[in-house]
């Protein structure tokens, strides 16, 4: 139970699998709504709000990349997460943008 509250809220040390993931070229996905993505979103994200994850799977599979998530706390992304990884993709939740945009300025 624990490692899934992990997982859902963007817990642990991710630091250097997002690092290596990112320069391996992954997919940022902004797993917010369209307006929170409008009012500013890490450079090169993409947008596909959570509730439309299971409609996008496929078009996320033929990007063929491993995949990079955040939202606005870490929630949403990792509601994200769980449904790529059950369609097979890699995905990792970054959690909350802003700590994502940390990560990447390191």
């Amino acid at each position: 139970m624990f490692s899934f509250l992990k997982s859902l809220f963007g817990g642990g040390n991710k630091t250097a699998e997002i690092h290596e993931m990112l320069a391996n070229g992954a997919i940022i996905l902004d797993a917010r709504t369209p307006a929170e993505f409008k009012d500013g979103h890490i450079p090169k994200a993409t947008n596909f709000p959570v509730q439309t994850i299971g409609a996008n799977i496929s078009k996320i599979k033929k990007m063929n990349k491993p995949v990079v998530a955040y939202c606005q706390s870490g929630i949403r992304s990792g509601a994200a997460v769980a449904t790529l990884k059950s369609a097979g993709i890699q995905a990792i939740n970054a959690g909350s943008m802003y700590k994502l945009d940390a990560i990447m300025h390191e």
